[in-house]
């Protein structure tokens, strides 16, 4: 397997609510629930207070309450949106990519994407961040393709495992990748 950094992909509010950008008010609200009940500090109550975990968990209880606050209101989720989509135009990268010119390595449990940079090095994601992201690739014998409910494009930031070069790994529904066996 190829080891380098992951995805430059900063955490949102959806990613803290566990919910895809398009989720309905009531998407976010049941995930909001269910992360609330996870991490709230009187349910934590049976952890040492001097433990790490539960300092992690008082803080991701915060987050999730930022979250639900920005979320849960029409124009203040409106208005991180916008923001959202600004920030992720911003990046500069080297060139944008499809999932179609990345390299396939099947590692069993998890496939690796992977595209050369000019350094040598690797740019690189695999299924397991690409599903956290809201995009989960099928694996149908020797093809994959990505699930996507809706058929709007996306794209994420990934940075070279080596140099400062970055590349934006477009992302389509209708894409269908070959894994090599060979490799």
């Amino acid at each position: 397997m190829l080891s380098g950094k992951s995805c430059y992909i900063q955490e949102t509010h959806y990613d803290i609510l566990s919910v895809k950008e398009d989720a309905t008010h009531e998407e976010i609200r049941t995930c909001y629930r269910f992360a609330i009940l996870n991490s709230h500090p009187d349910k934590l109550a049976n952890a040492s207070e001097t433990s790490p975990s539960h300092n992690g968990s008082e803080e991701r209880f915060f987050k999730v309450q930022k979250a639900w606050e920005i979320l849960s209101n029409p124009r203040s989720r409106a208005l991180y949106d916008s923001e959202l989509r600004s920030s992720r135009q911003d990046v500069v990268t080297a060139e944008d990519i499809s999932l179609e010119d990345m390299m396939v390595e099947d590692g069993g449990d998890m496939i690796e994407l992977f595209y050369q940079c000019r350094c040598g090095d690797y740019f690189s994601v695999d299924s397991l961040e690409l599903g956290k992201m809201g995009y989960p690739l099928l694996r149908d014998g020797s093809k994959i393709s990505l699930l996507r409910g809706d058929a709007l494009p996306a794209s994420a930031v990934l940075p070279c495992g080596s140099c400062s070069l970055k590349v934006r790994l477009l992302i389509n529904s209708d894409i269908c990748v070959t894994i090599d066996d060979n490799m």
